[in-house]
């Protein structure tokens, strides 16, 4: 009745105002704001206070935690930074070996050796130069003050290239005396059903850098004998589940088709000959989403979330998380937790949305949940609240 007695074009402005303002108002509502330190979050199953530790921070790859109560966190250009007693220390670590900062190069990941406390071990991967190249390193050091000492190269990925994408890399221990740690394909695709190089692979040594006998293809002619499974795009989320001897990737996808895989000795992911995902510009890299000989992810993401640094959850103080997932995601600049079940996807909840690009998500050994972001380089922390 009322549109019927205003004049035609009148009304086409009227309701065109209208529109506007419902769409404006249900994007508005969508909008969250970036979490704030000291600021409590509540999700479906727990309430935690978001606290940030630092802020001055660049481009945060890696993260571990020292008995001592320090952390060691890495910036992509080559450095290691100190956290101590929530401060970040002006001293920068010495004796880093130099990197290929090239990309999406530079050192990457951090971790303690298991026995840490015993023998002092920290093992860093990296992408080394090589001339006008770079490759993905994975090597071993010891602290002694501020300094790097006993530098030891385990392995260098072969070929190195002058590509600056798609290096992986993260590493973690399974307990029994092996290290996996992963490479990417350098952004050709070819490179990760290709058996003759390490790219686009899981890798397994032994904790001193020594081929381990049982590798799956150490007898297979022209194959890479440090390989564990293969048909990897670039893989920065690895994690090895002790109570049930699993080890766990995410890897990148181009656009869509990120996935979290259950990572099994000899198998192929099937990158890029099957894949959920498409080229950059929209321009179909396969209609094969399955194929025989081939493994299915978990869980896949379209559109991509861009999925980086990868944790299980064991601590008791978020107990009803406790075995889910919590997958970083650099675009979404999220964390989202993955509920998985005898091997299958069940549910995600996304949380700290807005957070910034996420590039590690780790579990200290004290039980708590920490979560760093890249420029800014942030480190922060998830206190639970009861």
């Amino acid at each position: 009745m009322f549109l019927s007695c205003v004049p035609k074009f009148e009304s086409t402005y009227f309701m065109k105002r209208i529109f506007a303002f419902i769409l404006l108002t249900v994007l508005f509502s969508q909008i969250q704001a970036q979490p704030k330190s000291g600021e409590t979050i509540t999700t479906q199953k727990q309430k935690f206070v978001f606290e940030t530790i630092t802020s001055g921070l660049q481009s945060v790859w890696g993260i571990t935690f020292l008995p001592d109560g320090r952390i060691l966190v890495t910036e992509k250009s080559g450095e290691i930074r100190v956290i101590k007693d929530g401060k970040l220390l002006p001293e920068k670590i010495t004796g880093v070996p130099k990197v290929y900062d090239n990309g999406q190069g530079g050192l990457m990941d951090i971790q303690l050796h298991p026995n840490y406390a015993q023998n002092g071990w920290i093992y860093l991967t990296y992408s080394k130069p090589d001339g006008n190249k770079g490759g993905t390193v994975i090597a071993r050091a010891k602290l002694q003050g501020n300094a790097l000492v006993n530098l030891e190269e385990l392995f260098a990925a072969q070929p190195t290239t002058s590509a600056g994408v798609h290096f992986g890399s993260r590493i973690v221990f399974d307990g029994k005396g092996y290290i996996y740690f992963s490479s990417g394909e350098r952004g050709r695709k070819e490179n990760a059903q290709d058996l003759s190089n390490h790219l686009g692979k899981i890798l397994r040594l032994h904790e001193d850098g020594r081929v381990p006998a049982d590798n799956p293809f150490i007898n297979t002619a022209g194959a890479k004998p440090e390989i564990w499974s293969y048909g990897h795009r670039n893989p920065q989320g690895l994690y090895y589940d002790m109570q049930t001897n699993t080890l766990w990737d995410h890897d990148h996808g181009p656009r869509g088709g990120d996935e979290l895989n259950k990572v099994e000795k000899g198998k192929n992911y099937g990158w890029p000959v099957i894949t959920y995902g498409i080229n950059y510009d929209g321009t179909p890299i396969t209609d094969v989403t399955s194929k025989t000989g081939m493994e299915q992810p978990v869980r896949y993401w379209v559109p991509s979330i861009a999925p980086c640094g990868l944790t299980m959850v064991t601590s008791d103080k978020y107990p009803d998380w406790k075995g889910d997932f919590l997958v970083g995601a650099l675009a979404f600049q999220l964390v989202a937790r993955v509920e998985v079940a005898n091997g299958k996807f069940v549910a995600e909840e996304r949380m700290l949305e807005k957070i910034g690009r996420v590039r590690a998500v780790a579990q200290s050994p004290d039980g708590y949940i920490y979560v760093t972001t890249e420029n800014p380089g942030t480190v922060n922390r998830l206190v639970p609240v009861k």
